[in-house]
């Protein structure tokens, strides 16, 4: 038994050794042929379990190969079946994450039951660059930003990705008309990178689709025109250059607008039922609305209920619908909440403090085309200001916004006052009017409301650097600058110096303009916009010297001196209303002229005023009156101005000088005079951001004695852009551009020799403008416009005219940048000017350039 036992040990040792050298032999052999198989292909019939005893990643280039792994979820030492799910789940996980395009895992060996495995991975192309075509550079930048939301430079394409970045394009141009559009991606290898692709979007856009005609069914009580007016952004193609273009969401929009129409003249009940949209052969769009005009209702019984502070006498006041009107929803809730006049009832509540306010119009009855209402109003308690919060304000300080505020903790809340410290903020033009944000956190337990004021600083200081040709005058340099926020009270303090002292609402102009020994101007200015601190009182002090001085033919020289001071003091007014300002100036000037041939200064006898010194004593009162919403780029509101300037009436203390005998020279050593001025501007928005200004400048030079008659100073100097003429034309009158017009192209300019052309005592000027901003951005806003003009000047009351008018049509561009003031253009064409035939002959349009302040 022991031997068979030994035996048995024997034999079973020998066949160990002989599996053992027979594995030694075949294994080779079989590791080579199981090494590129992958285990998703094993044998099924024969699984067996491992044990995993090392991981490798192969062909990851972007990817990191420790992240992969991990995903994998194979770990060593991990036991594994195989075939088994793990494997599966494996290579799902990593196609899952779409960073590949194909995924195995292979059998590198094994030894015994430890399995070593390969990871191998086909990563998806990297995206290099992609470019457009059918389509102008200038678009590239607003398509980069839709093509970046789903791609981007140096991530993953797939086709996905490619599909969704050209539907988003189609998209967009979709909503611009364009309905016809197809995008198609093209990707290409990039040979200049591993692994990369470019993209080509082609655009093609074909023609836009044009709405041929819009109709209505079942309209026979409204017009159709005016249902036309109202789809303000689907509208026929019926004028030449006039838009067409068909946009789902504003066409559902201007449905919406018909509809109101409708309710605004009584027809309450009224429905779109249906609406039919098709293209013809050519391609053009027909649009065919079906409506149900229903019943025209009218106002009947209109009661209120709930309200204690204020009667129904007073309440029907302010709503201004009677019995018998047509029913018009629209201005119902207009006279109820939010008018933009402020004639509401919500406002009349509000603005006494009662902030909870609410009313809720029912109606309670309907017989036959006649509607009984019901205003049911909440009144609710007053509301009291707690706290008044200023935000944003990092140069301007806080007490120069407070005291613009009507707003102060402890009183009773009120709209109107919230609107109007808006403005007031924005009058100061330090903020960017796009960005000012009220907020009005409540406390209802307290009864109570915060007030925010959130303001964005843009700059507000201008530089003057220039230089141009003058011609015979040489080279002219100008050097301004204007720091319309100053402080005074920090010069001295070092740490204010960022790079100037700021803060503090002053205004220090300096300006010096020379071309050297022919002209020269200085003048300096300083404004205190609230003296002492406590009231809006204005303090203004300020000097200029210009200088002129031109060779003779025969020898010698001319020249003109002219220096002047001034102060002024303004306030604001209670009365009318406090939007009117008044401003009171005492201004001491001295004229020398030395055989001044330069611009004839003449009287109305003609005589020539050029050799003398000549004294300006002159007090000057001005009204004004401004509503106006951003002193950049108005939207509504008004401007209103009355100056009047005077002399002292020497003349009248010496009654018995005979002044007739006088020469020129000699009776206006003296200036006497009084001068009117009246200027007009209105802005109103018309649409969306087109805004209509309406304007009116007139002025008048009076005298006080016939005998010495009107000053041949002070007068109005009318015609060219107001910009040259400052600089090398008169001094001692006022410039008015005239768009269009040079000086020459009006009669009463002409002087009698008809050498030259003399200031006017009397003009008038009436503009029309359409203005349209394409940018409204603070650091250079801009807008184009195009204007209607009548201007004319007269030598006295006799002949003035106002309807006599030189008209001009044109169109132009007005660029503000803070540091620069206004740049910009006007090209005007002449209807009356003198020996124009033809509209557009020669010399019937002049082109202006605006630099640094609009002109008058």
């Amino acid at each position: 038994m022991r031997y068979i036992q030994c035996s048995m040990l024997s034999l079973l040792r020998i066949t160990q050794i002989n599996l053992l050298l027979a594995v030694a032999i075949l294994l080779p052999m079989s590791l080579l042929a199981q090494n590129r198989d992958s285990l998703a292909v094993a044998d099924y019939s024969t699984p067996a379990n491992f044990e995993i005893g090392g991981v490798r990643v192969t062909g990851a280039q972007f990817s990191d190969a420790n992240a992969i792994t991990s995903i994998s979820g194979l770990k060593v030492g991990d036991k594994i079946r195989i075939p088994g799910p793990i494997v599966p789940k494996a290579i799902k996980a990593l196609l899952h994450l779409r960073l590949f395009t194909n995924v195995q895992i292979i059998q590198e060996k094994t030894i015994g039951d430890v399995i070593f495995l390969e990871i191998q991975v086909q990563e998806r192309p990297r995206l290099s660059l992609y470019n457009y075509k059918g389509v102008g550079k200038g678009q590239h930048e607003t398509l980069n930003e839709i093509v970046n939301q789903h791609i981007t430079k140096g991530g993953i394409v797939t086709d996905n990705m490619k599909s969704n970045a050209a539907r988003a394009l189609e998209k967009n141009f979709i909503k611009k008309g364009w309905l016809d559009v197809n995008v198609d991606v093209k990707e290409t290898p990039d040979t200049a990178r591993l692994n990369s692709v470019k993209l080509l979007f082609d655009i093609n856009l074909e023609e836009k689709v044009k709405i041929k005609d819009i109709s209505f069914i079942g309209v026979t009580n409204v017009k159709e025109k005016k249902l036309l007016k109202k789809m303000d952004k689907t509208k026929e193609k019926k004028r030449f250059l006039a838009g067409s273009k068909f946009i789902g969401d504003e066409y559902d929009g201007d449905k919406k607008d018909v509809i109101k129409y409708f309710n605004t003249v009584g027809y309450r009940d009224a429905r779109i039922l249906s609406d039919s949209i098709w293209r013809d052969a050519k391609g053009d769009m027909h649009i065919q609305l079906k409506v149900n005009e229903g019943n025209r209702y009218y106002f009947r019984n209109i009661a209120w209920k709930g309200n204690s502070i204020y009667d129904n006498e007073a309440l029907d006041q302010v709503l201004g619908i009677k019995k018998g009107d047509i029913y018009n929803q629209e201005l119902l809730e207009n006279r109820l909440r939010f008018s933009q006049d402020s004639r509401d009832v919500s406002t009349l509540y509000m603005d006494n403090g009662y902030l909870f306010f609410n009313v809720d119009p029912t109606e309670v009855s309907v017989i036959g085309d006649s509607i009984d209402l019901e205003l049911r109003i909440f009144e609710g308690p007053q509301a009291t200001i707690d706290k008044v919060i200023i935000k944003g304000n990092d140069r301007t300080h806080e007490h120069v916004i407070r005291r613009e505020l009507r707003t102060l903790p402890g009183e009773k809340f009120s709209r109107s006052e919230i609107i109007r410290s808006q403005r007031q903020i924005l009058a100061l033009n330090y903020f960017n009017p796009e960005k000012l944000d009220i907020q009005t956190p409540v406390n209802a337990e307290r009864g109570t409301v915060d007030i925010q004021y959130v303001v964005e600083e843009r700059p507000a200081d201008q530089l003057e650097l220039s230089a141009g040709w003058g011609g015979a005058r040489r080279v002219i340099g100008t050097l301004g600058v204007s720091f319309n926020n100053f402080s005074m009270r920090n010069v001295f303090n070092k740490e204010s110096w960022r790079p100037l002292p700021t803060g503090d609402g002053q205004r220090l102009s300096i300006r010096a303009q020379t071309n050297g020994q022919f002209y020269q101007s200085y003048n300096v200015s300083f404004t205190e916009p609230w003296l002492g601190g406590h009231k809006p009182n204005s303090f203004t002090v300020g000097g200029f010297f210009n200088r002129f001085a031109y060779p003779l033919l025969g020898g010698g020289s001319q020249s003109l001196n002219i220096t002047q001071g001034s102060v002024s003091l303004g306030t604001r007014l209670k009365w009318p209303d406090d939007n009117f300002v008044s401003s009171t100036a005492l201004n001491i000037q001295s004229l020398k002229l030395n055989q001044w041939t330069q611009g004839l200064f003449r009287t109305d006898q003609g005589e020539i005023v050029s050799t003398g010194t000549f004294n300006n004593f002159s007090i000057r009162q001005n009204f004004t009156r401004s509503t106006i919403n951003d002193p950049t780029f108005p939207k509504d509101g008004s401007n209103i101005s009355l100056v009047i300037q005077a002399t002292p009436p020497y003349s009248l203390f010496n009654p018995n000088k005979n002044y007739g005998e006088l020469s020129a020279n000699e009776r206006f050593r003296f200036l006497e005079y009084h001068k009117w001025k009246f200027d007009f501007d209105w802005y109103t928005t018309i649409t969306g951001k087109l805004v209509l200004k309406t304007s009116s400048r007139i002025g008048i030079l009076g005298f006080y004695n016939k005998k010495i008659g009107t000053s041949p100073f002070e007068r109005f100097q009318v015609g060219g852009d107001g910009l040259n003429n400052q600089q090398f034309g008169f001094q001692g009158v006022d410039i008015v551009s005239a768009r269009g017009y040079e000086i020459a192209d009006f009669e009463n300019n002409a002087d009698p020799s008809g050498s030259g052309q003399t200031p006017t005592p009397i003009f008038n000027k009436f503009t029309l403008e359409l203005r349209y901003p394409l940018s409204l951005n603070p650091s250079s806003t801009i807008y184009v416009h195009t204007f209607m003009q009548g201007v004319n000047t007269w030598k006295s009351l006799r002949d003035y005219n106002p309807f006599d008018l030189k008209r001009s049509v044109g169109m132009g561009l007005r660029v503000f940048l803070p540091m620069f003031g206004i740049l910009g253009f006007d090209y005007g064409l002449g209807f009356d000017k003198p020996g124009a035939t033809k509209l557009f002959s020669k010399g019937v349009a002049n082109f202006n350039i605006v630099l640094g302040f609009e002109p008058e």
